[in-house]
């Protein structure tokens, strides 16, 4: 399915019926890794699966920025009218959930992220070296996202009232001690740091993910 937000079209996948929950993947995917954990969350959910602007089959785009990506989704809950829907978010699709969160306090009734930073220094060192690799060989514009956004404070952190789940594997390419520092700023949150997960293995193609959300989102 289509729909115009703002200025782009978003595909998304519906699937189920219930209280909405939205899926929003990383940099460079689609919705298609959520496929497994789709096929769970839709026994007690209506989970529209959505791929962001310039990805899957969404509209492309010449520049990235996560208050786009933001944008786009809060567009997209209020012209579907979806009431208090559950909003999950794997690293960058977790940045936006963060800014939705924090712009719009009263759009989401819950919100659980995974691998999220609010700064690129947030990334361990030798990711952002990688990063900074690849995008000097491909000038991906993806990739520029990546190593000079987001720039989220700690007072937009604060302005967060969903009851939020933070979750992040053992093996991040996030630095531990920021996705504590996260937690610690957001009032009604959880930390969960998943032992021998990295960055996202317990949610590409995984059915952990149900798992490890099921109970909070119950």
């Amino acid at each position: 399915m289509k729909i115009q937000v703002n200025d782009i079209e978003l595909f998304y996948q519906k699937t189920g019926s219930g209280q909405p929950f939205i899926l929003a993947h990383g940099n460079g995917e689609s919705h298609e890794i959520f496929d497994e954990a789709v096929d769970l969350l839709s026994e007690k959910f209506c989970v529209y699966a959505v791929d962001t602007r310039g990805h899957g089959n969404s509209g492309k785009v010449d520049t990235y920025n996560y208050q786009d990506i933001a944008n786009d989704f809060a567009e997209f809950i209020k012209q579907l009218q979806l009431v208090k829907p559950v909003f999950y978010g794997f690293s960058d699709g977790g940045i936006a959930g963060i800014i939705v969160a924090s712009q719009h306090p009263d759009l989401l009734g819950k919100l659980i992220v995974s691998g999220v930073n609010l700064t690129p220094k947030g990334v361990k060192r030798r990711w952002m070296l990688l990063f900074s690799v690849v995008y000097f060989f491909t000038r991906s514009k993806k990739i520029k996202m990546m190593l000079t956004q987001p720039n989220i404070s700690n007072g937009e952190l604060q302005k967060i009232k969903t009851p939020t789940l933070i979750l992040a594997g053992q093996k991040d390419v996030v630095k531990e001690a920021h996705t504590v520092s996260i937690a610690a700023q957001i009032q009604n949150s959880k930390l969960q740091i998943i032992k021998g997960e990295s960055h996202g293995s317990y949610v590409v193609h995984s059915r952990k993910l149900f798992e490890l959300t099921k109970d909070f989102v119950s």
